[in-house]
């Protein structure tokens, strides 16, 4: 589970193409590669950047002014 979510970051964030992506659009992608690869019981939130604490986060959003987080349920 954590090499997928580590392979989701790294395609995800380290690829500046999708730092102005729209939020709902990039997390709907996030959440059909999870759903393709059977991962479940998750959830996706998207959070301002300034209040990212401790989550997991595995994209970045509208100019990185957003980060979308994973949380195993």
């Amino acid at each position: 589970m954590k090499k997928i979510v580590a392979l989701l970051v790294l395609s995800f964030i380290g690829s500046p193409a999708f730092a102005g992506k729209n939020c709902d659009e990039l997390k709907s992608e996030i959440a059909a590669k999870l759903d393709a690869k059977g991962v479940a019981g998750y959830t996706l939130e998207i959070v301002a950047t300034e209040e990212v604490k401790d989550q997991n986060v595995i994209g970045s959003c509208e100019g990185g002014t957003k980060k979308i987080t994973y949380k195993k349920d």
